[in-house]
């Protein structure tokens, strides 16, 4: 490898890793704002993210943008249509599950994520599974049904996070678009009802951006915007510069931080019943990683990564 090459690929991992840290560490982000309802959150960070994803496009691509990324592709359109949907509702069931204490549950959804990209795999792609990914997903499903017989009810939140960015993943692995222009044109589709929708609240006495929350709030719901786009395009940055294989292990980091922040900065409860859960799906995903590696593949999750 070349010196300048070895300086990019550098560069690439920090890039990942700055990347991951902050997504591990959006949950404390959102935890500021458990004053402000998670539904005005969440239309918060439509808004600004559409507003600050067009201005980088803007500036990199020129007012065509949108008309160059949906060009020679018809069904383009209709697939980041579905896709901006999920996302949506994946970020809404996120911010609520921080704000509501089930921040521990949430990290375990994106433990569960690439395993459940394998099942998707299978389902919608027709892929076959090997040994030790049937192993992985036997084990992380014993998980699953230890932490419901346990708690009494399914870890509805875990479960809706896995398989909803599963399937959005799933969209945009078939969506040959540039990450952050495939976001520049969800955020196109979610900007307009979402904008509608918080004047809607204002206008009802329901809102307080500016005022009723205080100027603090309000400096935070502007600049989720940018925590939203910013870590993206890190992310797109790295993994044109490093190994998905070394992407992919790199994308751990965001759920265990996740789980550290829920369990020792804010106090969710964690006890011997739900450790042997996550065990479950922890010892699933080391069948999973070395099965990869042992196949000279790249885990999946990290062909199917986005932004949370």
């Amino acid at each position: 490898m070349s010196d300048n090459a070895h300086a990019d690929a550098v560069r690439g991992v920090w890039a990942a890793v700055a990347a991951f840290v902050t997504w591990g560490f959006s949950p404390l982000y959102w935890h500021l704002l458990n004053a402000v309802p998670s539904l005005q959150i969440v239309l918060h960070r439509v808004v600004w993210s559409a507003l600050f994803v067009s201005a980088v496009l803007l500036w990199r691509s020129g007012r065509g943008w949108l008309r160059q990324t949906l060009a020679g592709q018809p069904k383009l359109g209709w697939t980041l249509a579905a896709s901006s949907l999920l996302i949506a509702g994946n970020w809404g069931l996120y911010i609520w599950a921080v704000n509501a204490g089930h921040v521990v549950e949430a990290a375990l959804g994106y433990f569960i994520n690439p395993l459940c990209n394998v099942v998707i795999g299978v389902l919608f792609l027709r892929e076959r599974l090997r040994a030790l990914q049937w192993a992985s997903v036997l084990v992380a499903l014993a998980g699953v049904v230890w932490l419901t017989v346990q708690y009494g009810g399914l870890p509805w939140i875990a479960l809706t996070l896995a398989v909803s960015f599963s399937l959005y993943g799933l969209l945009r692995k078939q969506a040959h678009v540039d990450p952050v222009a495939g976001l520049g044109v969800e955020s196109a589709f979610l900007f307009l009802p979402g904008l509608l929708w918080l004047l809607w609240i204002e206008g009802h006495g329901g809102g307080g951006f500016g005022h009723g929350y205080g100027a603090l709030n309000a400096l935070l719901l502007a600049l989720s915007g940018m925590l939203t786009a910013l870590p993206l395009i890190g992310f797109a940055y790295a993994v044109r510069r490093i190994p998905l294989s070394v992407a992919g292990l790199l994308q751990y980091i965001s759920p265990t931080l996740q789980f550290l922040i829920g369990v020792y900065l804010l106090g969710e409860p964690f006890d011997q019943a739900r450790l042997v859960g996550f065990v479950c799906i922890w010892i699933a995903l080391a069948l999973f990683v070395v099965d990869g590696l042992r196949g000279g593949r790249p885990p999946r999750e990290a062909e199917l990564a986005e932004v949370v």
